[in-house]
């Protein structure tokens, strides 16, 4: 379980459970990675993902301008697409080669959004499987925007 720490507030619900920042990253549809141009210029795009295994996996073409960031840079941030009650996650990035990594993420991505990729689709040479561990994380809830920020952190070695 990630370590807590919030923003003091005299009212309110109090720190968010884990458990409920997992469920909003697993039920949302549409994310957003942001990355830095190796300039230091912000590039920010929308993704598909799945938060499997305590991380945040996605796809995306190798050549692509977010891979070639996270390739110079590995520290980006993911959010949901709920802006209301959000999730925020500020990790490192890495590509995951491996058939067994590649065929878990195919069969959880197929099943979210009812596509149908096949192992040969992560070829680690066109389109890439790729992981966010998080570092921190921080959710909040719009109905009780003052006493319900919660931060996460997490054991980077792990």
């Amino acid at each position: 379980m990630p370590g807590y720490g919030v923003l003091p507030a005299e009212n309110g619900s109090g720190l968010l459970p884990f458990s409920w920042a997992e469920e909003k990253l697993r039920a949302s549809h549409n994310y957003w990675l942001a990355s830095v141009w190796p300039d230091g210029w912000p590039h920010v795009m929308p993704i598909w993902g799945i938060w499997m295994d305590g991380a945040f996996w996605f796809s995306s073409a190798a050549g692509s301008r977010k891979v070639r960031n996270l390739i110079a840079d590995s520290r980006c941030t993911v959010t949901i697409d709920d802006a209301s009650d959000p999730v925020i996650l500020e990790g490192t990035c890495e590509i995951r080669p491996g058939e067994s990594d590649c065929r878990r993420f195919g069969d959880a991505v197929n099943a979210k959004y009812d596509v149908e990729y096949g192992l040969d689709f992560f070829d680690g040479v066109k389109n890439l499987c790729l992981r966010v561990r998080p570092v921190v994380a921080f959710g909040l809830l719009q109905a009780d925007f003052t006493g319900s920020p919660t931060r996460w952190t997490f054991d980077p070695a792990s």
